[in-house]
């Protein structure tokens, strides 16, 4: 998500185990970038289900109407909503779909709120009712994603994938398919998605202003500058340095959560 006017805040204390932050946005359009996470978002006067993405898309502008979200930790959606994230990938679904009468309560609450903070919230206190007791998280998928987000140098995918089953104590083949219901997609494809948010981490840190392109690459954990360009035209559908002209930030958990 682009930074402009868009203000982030941490958990309320006791959400902290599912919950990687809540978020409120005044942008028009913005392109939205895989960042291996699940919001449940008002937008439009609607509460959708923004489930993990392998791709950019383009949120459409809400003339005079602020975005309000809850984004979910990574590996934690599937416990959250209570359906397998897999089935929610790459998609925009209504909460009503999932959670039914309830969401349609709280989704009158919130969009009746008288301004922005109350909607956050509404949807805050609407969503902390449905949640699951943090134990009932998937903790072994959640220690395989901290391994995944913090790799070797020098470690390919395939070694990254194995290291982080065996940080899990589970087969790569039980890792897949408790990533499949956790997180929304395996293993390779979440160690894609947080290296790239790892790039733009780099580039939007402060020192990095004027840093080739080369050498981000090689601090995110990429093979080199065109392994770089690969992945970014794949995962954001832009060259980096078109992408980083355009504004792009990081988003998803901050690396040291």
């Amino acid at each position: 998500m682009t930074p402009t006017a868009y203000r982030e805040f941490a958990p309320p204390p006791g959400l902290e185990a599912l919950v990687a932050c809540v978020w409120i946005s005044h942008d028009g359009e913005v392109r939205v970038l895989p960042d291996a996470c699940v919001d449940v978002v008002l937008s439009g006067g609607r509460l959708l289900v923004a489930g993990p993405a392998t791709a950019a898309t383009l949120a459409p502008a809400t003339p005079g109407q602020s975005r309000v979200g809850v984004r979910f930790r990574v590996g934690a959606a599937g416990a959250a909503l209570g359906v397998p994230a897999g089935e929610l990938r790459d998609q925009g679904v209504p909460l009503a779909e999932l959670w039914g009468s309830d969401a349609r309560r709280m989704e009158d609450r919130v969009a009746a709120a008288e301004d922005e903070r109350a909607a956050l919230l509404a949807l805050i206190g609407g969503i902390a009712q449905r949640l699951p007791a943090p134990e009932d998280a998937d903790h072994e998928v959640r220690r395989a994603a901290l391994a995944l987000a913090r790799p070797i140098a020098g470690q390919d995918d395939l070694a990254t994938v194995a290291a982080s089953a065996r940080a899990a104590g589970l087969s790569e083949r039980q890792l897949r398919r408790r990533f499949e219901r956790a997180v929304g997609y395996g293993p390779a494809t979440l160690a894609r998605v947080l290296r790239f948010q790892r790039f733009l981490h780099r580039a939007n840190a402060p020192e990095a202003a004027h840093a080739p392109l080369a050498r981000l690459a090689a601090e995110a954990g990429y093979a080199d500058q065109a392994h770089l360009a690969r992945e970014c035209r794949r995962l954001a559908g832009l060259p980096p340095s078109a992408l980083l002209a355009a504004g792009a930030a990081p988003a998803g958990e901050r690396p040291h959560r």
